[in-house]
């Protein structure tokens, strides 16, 4: 018997050296992560890239490489740049204070919420075309969390749909399906249901709280001293939108430096009590496919799903070496963006670049800065070829 458990415990130290040696991964030192940065905008031709660093819950490193526009003027580290999806995972947290302040049940029916059915309101530009719900009660079931956890059933935006108009494609709450409709309907009823401006909420709540100076839902003219366009995958140059509405689902004009401050805030629970803080980054949905997008795509046999993959609250979240984490992404034609963090030792990382094609860098990137991780990149980014 004491030979049995001489053995159990060998086993279970081997099995617990990978963990250790995660665990024990060294920040790298800022020569080293501009080194890197450098040595992967090469391989990708990335023109433009900036990088934030966060340790036990402690900003060490904010750094910016490139080029922020085609005149070759220097990406900085309070350059205005493009936050895209990161949007989503702001206003999570501006929605738990709500809930926290009792002006929002995350599992109520937001139907409770509106003066009228919500096909019954006229389209909206700001907004979804609600109308296209009429006829599918199954519209009254959606809450505040099957939004926020991506299951509300919608497709990503109603003007991807053959018709144009807005369609659930399965019960609300039974699978994960990405969509950005879904966090459009929450601004809606916010601003509709409680009367509230999201993106005064946001400034308020968010980006004045943690001193994000340069960071908003919509355009400032002080932002275009010093702005980054983007690049496209095939290196031409798209300048930067002035987006003039706020948008739950992907509005935010920020630099590298905020988001810094956005990422310790957060993984330091700041602004939250400690049960608020923790709901953002709990596993509460499953994620059963094999990649992110197309959107509804069949789901994988049980005997190969990602058991450790599951919707945070405007998160995904992920169980790694290091143990439990979370990650944000953001794109479009000429922006590629990401978050990540590991809970046990509060260390985050966030990339910012104003050129899409930096995107193939970023597994290697994070590995460099935090070491192993889990993410779940190739679910993320599907069949994108990455650089190591």
């Amino acid at each position: 018997m004491h030979a049995l458990r001489s053995v159990r415990r060998a086993v279970l130290a081997v099995a617990a050296l990978p963990l250790l040696a995660a665990a024990q991964h060294a920040i790298p030192a800022a020569a080293a992560l501009d080194a890197e940065a450098s040595r992967l905008m090469a391989a990708t031709q990335a023109r433009g890239l900036a990088v934030a660093v966060i340790d036990a819950g402690r900003v060490v490193h904010v750094r910016a490489y490139g080029e922020r526009n085609a005149a070759g003027l220097p990406l900085l580290t309070d350059t205005v740049m493009y936050g895209a999806s990161l949007t989503k995972a702001a206003f999570a947290y501006t929605v738990l204070q709500l809930v926290e302040e009792g002006l929002l049940d995350l599992d109520r029916p937001l139907a409770a919420y509106l003066a009228q059915p919500l096909p019954d309101y006229p389209d909206d530009r700001r907004y979804g075309p609600w109308s296209g719900l009429a006829g599918d009660e199954r519209w009254r079931r959606l809450t505040a969390r099957m939004l926020l956890t991506h299951s509300s059933g919608f497709a990503n935006f109603a003007f991807l749909e053959p018709d144009g108009k807005l369609h659930m494609h399965f019960d609300p709450g039974t699978r994960y399906a990405y969509s950005g409709e879904g966090l459009i309907l929450l601004q809606f009823v916010l601003e509709r249901g409680l009367g509230l401006e999201l993106g005064a909420e946001m400034q308020r709540r968010v980006f004045d709280r943690f001193g994000m100076l340069r960071t908003s839902m919509t355009w400032r003219a002080d932002f275009a001293t010093n702005l980054a366009d983007g690049w496209k995958d095939d290196g031409s140059v798209e300048p930067h939108d002035p987006r003039g509405r706020v948008r739950a689902a992907g509005s935010m004009d920020t630099t590298i430096a905020d988001m810094a401050k956005l990422a310790s805030a957060i993984i330091n629970g700041e602004g939250l009590s400690a049960k608020g803080a923790t709901a953002l980054s709990t596993p509460g949905l499953p994620i059963t496919t094999a990649s992110q997008f197309p959107t509804f795509q069949p789901e994988l046999p049980l005997v190969e799903r990602r058991t450790d993959l599951a919707a945070g609250l405007g998160v995904v979240t992920f169980l790694g070496p290091q143990g439990p984490g979370y990650y944000k992404g953001g794109h479009n034609d000429s922006t590629g963006n990401t978050w990540v963090c590991i809970k046990p030792k509060k260390r985050c990382v966030v990339i910012l670049a104003n050129d899409v094609r930096a995107e193939r860098a970023f597994p290697a990137l994070v590995r460099f800065i935090l070491g192993e991780t889990g993410v779940p990149w190739r679910w993320e980014y599907g069949g994108l070829t990455f650089v190591d």
